[in-house]
């Protein structure tokens, strides 16, 4: 190996002098300086020192700043025309401690000597010296984080945390956006709950009613989202599952039915919840109507006793039960109450209208709440008292404590898919909305 040492070099005009041979690496000496080669725009990047606390920055080079410990500051170099400086986000944590660009004396960031403040996640930029009056220009600045997020990431509804899951909670209609999905396939298969809203009672015409049958009650608890369901729990039934995919899913959230109406549906992705039944109506001079059939029946009264069938159109689980029976012997009345998503509504008896149906309660928001009960039936005679609202948000019926035919009942809760209580007199009383809520692993 041959080696040639020049300390000077005598300019030659039209000569081309070449250094080294295809292969080779030129080098300077320790001490001596380079001119007239220039950069070509580009940082020598430091990735074997990533800076976790302030620090100076020389021209010429790139950092990466690890800010999750805490922001931090990098202080740029002294500016001289053509210097050039990058930094990048090393562990995506800018957006929650930002690094801050601290210029040297009285130079300026573009135009204005004044720090400038990194706050976006995996942001990344380039600054050039210019000159005394702009400074420090940006010729790079990158808000892209290009790393693929592993999990699923989506809007919409009231977004809560559980852990490691997110929930979002939607109680009037909506759009559950998702932006991103898992790259683990089982957690793309979200947890859900869809409540339709509770069927209604009475009419203005007057009459005296069922218990309305409570809106469907449709969830899946995925294993992937842990908590605590309801008995209803349709996994892994292969019709029940939603698997997400990077799109939108518009959200219906039913309204409580009024008067001689069911309940409206809810909706999510394939899931479809039917509304409740309304209850059996006695009223003059529009004609008597019978229970209705639901998500959960209405309850039967004593001029149409039967009782409302639940699970109609019928699911797997069931999404609801049957209304109770009217009693139409006198000298007492007493209506049927609603089904609940839980249990059937009871019968009326001679003695007080039958309790609405209980519904069932499940941890998929975060704690064990009680939805879907039924609304407890009229009770035709004075002093006899009306059937009570299956828990869960049924509405109580109506017992006068004087001659019949007066008294409101109770609406459904809002929000439960609870069925109304049963009315009388010039009155309608309004089920419980419905309620939608999606549970999946977010980290």
């Amino acid at each position: 190996m041959s080696k040639i040492e020049v300390n000077t070099v005598a300019p030659q005009c039209g000569t081309t002098l070449t250094l080294g041979e295809s292969g080779d690496t030129v080098t300077l000496g320790s001490g001596a300086s380079q001119s007239g080669f220039g950069r070509t725009g580009t940082v020598d990047w430091q990735t074997g020192s990533i800076k976790t606390a302030t620090f100076t920055a020389a021209n010429g080079e790139g950092y990466f700043a690890n800010t999750s410990g805490s922001a931090f500051n990098m202080n740029l170099p002294a500016g001289a025309a053509g210097a050039i400086v990058s930094v990048a986000d090393y562990g995506d944590n800018f957006n929650t401690n930002p690094l801050t660009i601290v210029p040297n004396g009285s130079d300026k960031i573009s135009g204005v000597n004044a720090n400038a403040v990194l706050g976006t996640q995996g942001q990344s930029v380039t600054l050039v010296f210019v000159d005394s009056v702009e400074g420090w220009i940006t010729v790079n600045d990158s808000t892209e984080n290009v790393t693929q997020n592993p999990n699923i990431v989506a809007t919409g509804g009231s977004v809560a945390t559980c852990g490691n899951c997110k929930i979002h909670t939607f109680t009037g209609p909506g759009t559950f956006t998702v932006t991103n999905i898992s790259t683990t396939p089982a957690n793309n298969t979200v947890s859900y709950l869809v409540i339709a809203g509770g069927g209604g009672t009475g009419h203005p015409a007057a009459g005296y009613s069922g218990g309305a049958g409570a809106g469907g009650y449709r969830e899946v608890k995925s294993p992937t989202t842990p908590y605590t369901a309801s008995p209803l729990d349709g996994y892994p039934n292969a019709p029940n599952r939603v698997t997400i995919t990077a799109t939108s899913f518009p959200i219906t959230v039913g309204a409580g039915g009024t008067g001689r109406s069911n309940g409206s549906v809810s909706t999510f992705s394939t899931i479809s919840s039917a509304g409740g039944g309304f209850g059996a109506l006695n009223s003059l001079p529009v004609p008597e109507r019978p229970a209705s059939a639901g998500g959960s029946g209405g309850g039967g009264n004593y001029c149409k006793p039967a009782a409302g069938a639940g699970n109609t159109p019928p699911t797997t689980p069931a999404q609801g039960n049957n209304g109770g029976a009217g009693l139409n012997t006198g000298p007492a009345f007493g209506s049927g109450g609603g089904g609940g998503a839980g249990a059937v509504g009871q019968d009326g008896s001679g003695s007080k209208g039958g309790d609405g149906g209980a519904g069932t309660p499940t941890e998929i928001s975060g704690s064990a709440v009680i939805r879907a009960g039924g609304g407890g039936g009229f009770a035709v005679n004075s002093g006899i008292p009306g059937g009570s609202g299956g828990p869960g948000g049924g509405g109580d019926g109506y017992g006068p404590a004087g001659p019949p035919g007066t008294g409101p009942g109770s609406q459904g809760t809002v929000n439960t898919g609870g069925g109304a209580g049963g009315a009388a007199g010039c009155t309608e009383n309004s089920g419980g909305s419905g309620f939608v809520v999606i549970r999946y692993k977010y980290q």
